[in-house]
């Protein structure tokens, strides 16, 4: 990828995560928020915008930590199992893995006796469609070989990303923080290899731009030597 079209990566995902957390905090924190709108407290509504922009820039710079580190990561295992297939056989195994901690974990951490599990299986829930559907769409538009990779980053390393919203377990804040990541990474993942390819095509316009300048040259030194 080149230079530029990496900038715009960031910058565009930064862009997304801002975004996605002004939306959904505005909509979680509306209780909050609601009489500084029914009061039309300028100062105060474009300080709490500003204030969920800012956690939403938070937000998109631990995606797309996350998002390079699987790319390093996805590396080093097609290296270490020699094979793709083997490969997506562990890593469906994590994300097995990684669903059932999301619910049994947090359950045994958090809920008081007799309360029900549904109310913890709902993220995991929620996480292992939005996973699924990005990697269908990542698939469609790349290759079938995509869709176990893909769904490891949404879920996996979204929940890795997850971390410190979990451990504080506020229901606004575990959401929030989920979309503004889910929206961050499925950006990145379906927005990679169009920039890939795009940058291939300005690498080859540069390599073709360089070769007629250098055809050039030659034939302007023997008209000037005639």
């Amino acid at each position: 990828m080149t230079s530029r079209n990496l900038v715009k990566l960031f910058l565009n995902t930064l862009l997304v995560g801002g975004m996605t957390t002004v939306v959904f905090g505005l909509f979680f924190r509306w209780h909050e928020l609601q009489p500084f709108f029914a009061e039309f407290n300028i100062i105060d509504i474009v300080s709490a915008i500003i204030w969920l922009f800012a956690m939403g820039f938070l937000f998109s710079l631990i995606s797309q930590l996350g998002f390079f580190a699987y790319l390093t990561i996805h590396r080093f295992g097609l290296g270490i199992f020699k094979s793709a297939s083997l490969w997506n056989a562990v890593q469906i195994v994590l994300i097995i893995f990684a669903l059932f901690d999301l619910v049994y974990l947090r359950y045994t951490k958090f809920a008081k006796p007799g309360v029900s599990i549904w109310p913890y299986i709902g993220p995991a829930i929620l996480l292992i469609i939005i996973g699924l559907a990005v990697a269908w769409f990542k698939s469609k538009e790349t290759n079938r070989e995509a869709f176990i990779p893909a769904v490891f980053f949404m879920t996996v390393v979204t929940l890795v990303e997850w971390m410190p919203a979990l451990q504080i377990n506020s229901k606004n804040w575990l959401y929030l923080m989920l979309l503004a990541l889910l929206a961050c990474n499925a950006y990145q993942l379906l927005i990679l290899h169009r920039l890939n390819a795009k940058s291939e095509q300005e690498r080859l316009a540069r390599a073709k731009q360089k070769s007629v300048t250098q055809q050039v040259i030659p034939q302007k030194k023997s008209k000037k030597a005639k």
